[in-house]
């Protein structure tokens, strides 16, 4: 594989340009300390299982399972966002992430496809100072696939040419609904769900870009 080929890249952001996806996990237990222990075990692994997943989607599920009344989902929305924010931005950069963004060294077009509200991301990007990196960005509420739908027809894109930088089941499904190569960044919480798929482009990092 040569990533020279491909004119533009899709990027997810938490497990792929931040290495986020513990934070993300501690603030969603933050959010339920009160809870029983298997609980709390419960919302760490299906988080982890579904990284992918807007936690519009989560937040709801995990009220119900902790019996807490979905009356007060918009004071847990709030509390999350005010939490996760600086949990992801002191969260380590997944190794060589930064630096392609940053020196774009094959003058690619970036994409940045997220399940983290719209606003959040692009607070988060202008706080890291990758935000201009980017030519469009989409976020919560649009569903991923969607997105890459829409930026292919909008930029009049060849197929062909582009590729999704992905670590979840939604980025894979995204890649695949609309008929693009897709690269899985591999760790610790996503070898199980893709232990079953083959995915013919893999990396740990992007330290080595030009080997990949």
């Amino acid at each position: 594989m040569s990533l020279k080929k491909y004119k533009n890249i899709f990027w997810d952001f938490d497990g792929v340009i931040k290495d986020s996806l513990d934070v993300k996990s501690e603030a969603f237990l933050n959010l339920f300390h009160g809870i029983d222990v298997n609980l709390k075990k419960r919302i760490e692994d299906h988080h982890l299982n579904n990284s992918g997943i807007s936690r519009y989607k989560k937040i709801p599920l995990y009220l119900e399972w902790a019996e807490i009344d979905k009356s007060q989902l918009t004071n847990y929305l709030d509390l999350f966002e005010k939490d996760v924010i600086n949990r992801v931005l002191k969260s380590n950069w997944v190794m060589g992430a930064k630096e392609y963004l940053s020196s774009n060294p094959y003058r690619q077009n970036f994409f940045l496809v997220t399940a983290t509200p719209q606003k959040e991301i692009e607070f988060i990007l202008k706080k890291l100072n990758i935000l201009n990196a980017f030519t469009s960005i989409f976020g919560s509420p649009v569903d991923k696939s969607l997105a890459v739908k829409k930026i292919i027809f909008d930029n009049k894109l060849l197929k062909g040419e582009c590729i999704f930088f992905g670590d979840a089941l939604t980025d894979y499904n995204a890649s695949l609904e609309n008929g693009i190569s897709f690269l899985l960044r591999m760790h610790k919480h996503n070898k199980e769900i893709f232990k079953n798929i083959s995915i013919d482009y893999k990396v740990e990092d992007f330290t080595n870009y030009e080997q990949i």
